[in-house]
């Protein structure tokens, strides 16, 4: 029998770099650079999507997104985030909540987390009431050129 609940937990980072935007939870936030990585450097959607994945006990995000992929490159995360979804539901569980830490220089998340709430509450298809966005500056850890995205995953097993 399977369990009723699980939970799962992700994490990311990636480098500030310009010439690209900001895409933070899916949302494109106005800052002079962006995240580099080899798609969008979208770190909020990479840590839900390996939340998802790790509350399965399925592959990782670099395992079915391979970086060496090209046709990965520069690919909206939301695709990532949707393959994680569609994973847990033929597994049999839904996502009931998840709760999310930015922890980042700039830009300042507090004034965009209401719109970050909002974009993910329709990319995961639950209330915006069960999405938590905290934001964190990371004082002396050294990491003011990155940002770094946690996040946890309640998962309940669907009926029937």
């Amino acid at each position: 029998m399977k369990p009723e609940i699980r939970i799962g937990y992700g994490w990311d980072s990636h480098e500030f770099k310009p010439g690209i935007p900001l895409k933070i939870g899916g949302v494109t936030l106005p800052h002079d650079q962006g995240l580099g990585g080899h798609s969008d450097g979208d770190v909020l959607l990479h840590a839900i999507t390996d939340a998802l994945l790790g509350a399965i006990a399925g592959p990782d995000i670099g395992s079915l997104f391979p970086p060496s992929d090209p046709q990965w490159k520069n690919a909206d995360s939301a695709i990532f985030l949707k393959e994680a979804l569609q994973r847990i539901k033929i597994a049999g569980y839904e996502l009931v909540n998840l709760d999310s830490t930015l922890i980042l220089s700039a830009p300042k998340i507090g004034g965009h987390a209401g719109a970050i709430r909002k974009h993910l509450a329709e990319l995961c298809g639950i209330a915006a009431d069960c999405i938590g966005i905290k934001a964190k500056t990371p004082e002396g850890m050294g990491t003011e050129n990155a940002a770094i995205a946690s996040a946890v995953v309640l998962l309940k097993g669907l009926e029937g």
